[in-house]
């Protein structure tokens, strides 16, 4: 449960908007209704994120902010103000505040600007732990795991470079993971108490990314009506994780480089010089030596980011480490979406062994949740696998009639020896939920052909679907009479 805390001593409206954005019981909201109380709540349990006006009866919102930087300068503070242009606001920014919000709020703004705060507080506090093998299964972060020798060489590599201050590249393939290994890296350094903000430079519009990471001043550009605090400047002290910079404009590209040389940049449509010390981790699927050659990346900023880097190599490559990650993914996903699948088959397996994975382990998260969703019963089989890899509908080759009693074979050999006690009724329960869906799916959905194939009546069918919680109708077909 996501817990917001709302420092406002006119919390009413400002409560429903927020409640209507973070429906409980998924969310909880707080209210404080003075600095003090607020500091009080915040020193006994840390919320995942603040709203925190900034004219208080108390303190102002300013020393407010001060005071909660330094009980945990992780928390995303959110200022809220009624000022049209507040300078208070903007140099709440610079000392930390991830972002602020005008009265009368905008419920789409709010969402959006929470939603990320949320997001950015994971990524702060929840574990990104380097294992060779999966983590207990209480575990409530997300692991890097693997022991091939690709993996290897990453391990080493993040506890090399994890108390140093130099930029790091990490280098992948889309999916392989490159996020995780930046947090690895900021959660086991000497800054994994100060913040740690993400952004992805391919998915900012070109024209914005600049003044997104150094900020701008009031008329910049078209648009830009108030000052506006960039990440470097907002993340002073903490770790910038800039995801896919080969993405990155030339023009932006030329302001990155000076940063790193001398930890100073101008906002866009300005003159002050604003100095920072933030640490620097990239990442890219594009390989930026080759761009650098052909023109398309500038090689002195390749050269200072890949000072140290770290390249993770593709799942295909890893096939040893496969059958871990499944394992893995299923005793999380089993919990997140309300699932017991305790197994893959190893019909299923070979299927899995056998896919290129060109969107890497994230695409392996996708597939394992999709055939998750739709199994029944402890084992995943071949079927619940989606389209590609040869799943209801596929292009791989159907699975052989005489292998399909291995299933219930490898079902016994699993359960036999443990307390079980019902392991005849169990066994047929698991017969029904494969038999079942293929003969209704080789009479398009007719329960009473089905029932005719099976030699059972149509009633006890019907039971036996309820049963099992299976819903195979036809679409439009109507309800059949059960006394028939």
């Amino acid at each position: 449960m996501a817990t917001l805390l709302l420092i406002d001593d006119d919390p009413d409206l400002l409560r429903d908007r927020v409640s209507h954005v973070l429906p409980a019981p998924a969310h909880r909201v707080e209210i404080a209704q003075t600095g003090a109380e607020g500091l009080e709540r915040v020193a006994a349990a840390c919320p995942d994120v603040i709203l925190l006006d900034l004219r208080l009866p108390d303190q102002s919102g300013l020393d407010i902010l001060r005071q909660l930087r330094r009980i945990d300068a992780r928390i995303p503070v959110v200022m809220v103000t009624v000022a049209r242009s507040s300078d208070s606001a903007i140099e709440a920014m610079r000392h930390g505040a991830y972002d602020y919000l005008l009265k009368p709020i905008d419920l789409q703004k709010l969402d959006r600007v929470i939603s990320e705060a949320l997001k950015v507080s994971r990524l702060m506090r929840e574990p990104a732990v380097v294992a060779e093998t999966p983590p207990d299964e209480e575990f409530p972060g997300e692991a890097i795991i693997g022991c091939c020798p690709g993996m290897q060489e990453a391990y080493k590599a993040i506890g090399r470079v994890a108390d140093q201050t130099f930029p790091v590249l990490i280098t992948g393939e889309s999916g392989t993971g490159k996020e995780l290994v930046a947090r690895a890296i900021y959660q086991h350094g000497p800054r994994a108490q100060a913040p740690f903000l993400a952004l992805n430079c391919a998915a900012i519009p070109e024209n914005l990314l600049e003044s997104e990471l150094f900020g701008h001043e009031k008329g910049a550009f078209t648009g830009a009506d108030r000052r506006r605090i960039g990440k470097f400047e907002q993340c002073h002290g903490g770790t910038l994780f800039l995801d896919e910079i080969g993405d990155m404009p030339p023009a932006t590209q030329a302001k990155m480089l000076r940063v790193l040389q001398e930890q100073a940049f101008e906002r866009v449509g300005g003159n002050e010089t604003i100095r920072t010390d933030v640490r620097l981790i990239a990442a890219t699927h594009r390989d930026l030596k080759a761009w650098s050659e052909e023109g398309k990346f500038r090689p002195d900023l390749y050269y200072r980011l890949g000072v140290f880097t770290i390249h993770l190599p593709p799942l295909r490559e890893r096939d040893d480490d496969l059958l871990m990650l499944v394992q893995y993914y299923l005793r999380r996903f089993n919990r997140e979406l309300g699932r017991e699948v305790r197994e893959v088959t190893p019909e299923g397996l070979e299927r899995l062994r056998g896919y290129p994975w060109p969107g890497n382990v994230r695409e392996l998260q996708s597939v394992l949740k999709q055939a998750l969703l739709k199994a029944s019963g402890p084992v995943l089989l071949p079927a619940f696998l989606p389209e590609p890899l040869g799943g209801a509908g596929g292009t791989a080759p159907p699975a052989a009639p005489a292998a399909e009693p291995g299933v219930q074979t490898f079902v016994i050999r699993q359960r036999v020896g443990s307390d079980v006690r019902d392991l005849y009724a169990e066994t047929h329960r698991q017969v029904d939920r494969l038999l079942l869906p293929r003969v209704l799916e080789h009479t398009r959905g007719n329960q009473q052909q089905a029932a005719l194939l099976l030699g059972i009546a149509r009633q006890t069918l019907r039971l036996k679907l309820r049963d099992l919680g299976l819903s195979v109708a036809r679409p439009g077909e109507a309800e059949e009479d059960d006394s028939v």
